[in-house]
């Protein structure tokens, strides 16, 4: 609590000189402190100046869900991604009654319109829930296809998982009930070392990101959750009404940036530089090109 209060504080500042476009024709995208979030900052950036007249404040990068919603709600910023699950659980604080990608969006987008003044737009084509990911070689000698499989080697073995995690409602102490999992130990670290951790075992199991592009590429295996814990996490933009009523085209940008933006795609995307060390900038830009979608 005290870091978001912290956060929250801050968020002014960094705003200052660099926040919300001071012309009508400048708007400013905010984005989250991992790398598919700065990517999709990127990717926006550049699709809206090549094919508007639109000049675009980037600030990727900048918080977590709880900074980035407000700065929505003080018009610091006009848009960014976000995803269903975490704004259902986290904004709209919701009850998981079910798992419906369809109901959870049309839920949120109801929320935010009639309680914030702000859209959903049209979603990205790809679910990047939390998952739990262990190494292949692990789950084929212990004959573990699903997160129940866990139950009986769990006491023999180290979680790890984002500091995130570890406090949500859709997180550990709620996931571990369902489960009835009660492991050796449990970490929080960041997101980076983590999946180099489970890699290199010295961690058993962590709670991923199901678009990582190092779950492919350190042979990690996603265990299915037979239980239906976490909710869907599909990203899309969320945009300010006033944004959207002086730049309506915004919303036909994404209508054709979306179905480009498949599971596959966006770990290809993340692992080009969480692994091989490219830019954000140079991968999106790659992109938009690949995609047709620059003029």
């Amino acid at each position: 609590m005290k870091k978001i209060l912290l956060a929250l504080l801050i968020i002014p500042l960094l705003l200052v000189g660099c926040g919300r476009g001071s012309g009508e024709d400048s708007i400013t995208i905010g984005g989250k402190k991992f790398t598919e979030q700065v990517i999709l900052v990127h990717i926006l950036e550049q699709l809206i100046e090549a094919r508007t007249d639109i000049d675009v404040v980037n600030q990727a990068d900048l918080g977590a869900t709880d900074v980035l919603h407000q700065g929505m709600l003080d018009k610091d910023l006009d848009m960014y991604v976000e995803y269903t699950g975490t704004a259902y659980m986290i904004v709209l604080k919701g009850r998981l009654d079910t798992t419906d990608p369809q109901v959870i969006y049309d839920r949120v987008k109801d929320h935010y319109a009639k309680e914030y003044e702000m859209t959903w737009l049209t979603p990205f084509g790809f679910n990047n829930a939390y998952c739990v990911a262990i190494r292949s070689a692990m789950a084929e000698e212990l004959s573990i296809e699903k997160i129940s499989d866990l139950k009986e080697h769990a006491p023999d073995m180290i979680l790890g998982s984002d500091f995130d995690f570890l406090e949500r409602e859709d997180g550990l102490d709620n996931f571990n009930k369902l489960y009835a999992l009660a492991w050796k130990d449990n970490k929080g670290m960041d997101q980076g070392l983590m999946y180099s951790a489970v890699k290199e075992g010295q961690l058993d199991a962590i709670i991923a990101y199901a678009t990582d592009g190092r779950i492919p590429r350190f042979n990690l295996k996603i265990l299915e959750d037979d239980q239906g814990f976490f909710p869907p996490y599909f990203g899309a933009v969320v945009v300010n009404n006033d944004t959207l009523e002086k730049h309506p085209e915004i919303a036909d940008l994404i209508d054709e940036l979306a179905p480009h933006l498949t599971m596959e795609k966006m770990a290809e995307l993340n692992s080009r530089v969480d692994i091989d060390g490219e830019m954000e900038a140079k991968v999106a830009q790659e992109f938009l090109e690949e995609a047709g979608l620059l003029e």
